[in-house]
């Protein structure tokens, strides 16, 4: 059992995205998400790895130029994957929802 948890362990480890892959993600959403949308409606999503990969090819489609996909699809599924919560609304001062 000890074998088969340590073995689990690695191979997580081996298919985690390191951090400057997931820095460049950062900078390519950045870059390509931002002029079209608000980081709200895309870090609301919680998207498998094939729900996103679907996303990018989706605004590929649309015209959207990626300098590194590779880069966004990891950082997208390690921060908002459908593995990750879901982050309570953002509130005014009068408690309303922030739109």
């Amino acid at each position: 059992m000890r074998t088969a948890l340590t073995l689990l362990a690695f191979t997580v480890a081996a298919f985690a995205a390191d951090q400057a892959t997931l820095d460049k993600g950062m900078k390519e959403e950045q870059r390509t998400c931002i002029p079209c949308h608000s980081l709200r409606i895309i870090h609301s999503n919680r998207l498998s790895r094939a729900g996103w990969n679907k996303e990018l090819d989706k605004m590929a489609g649309w015209g959207t130029k990626y300098s590194d996909r590779e880069a966004i699809l990891e950082y997208l599924v390690a921060n908002f994957g459908d593995d990750k919560p879901v982050a309570p609304p953002e509130l005014t001062t009068d408690g309303t929802v922030k739109k």
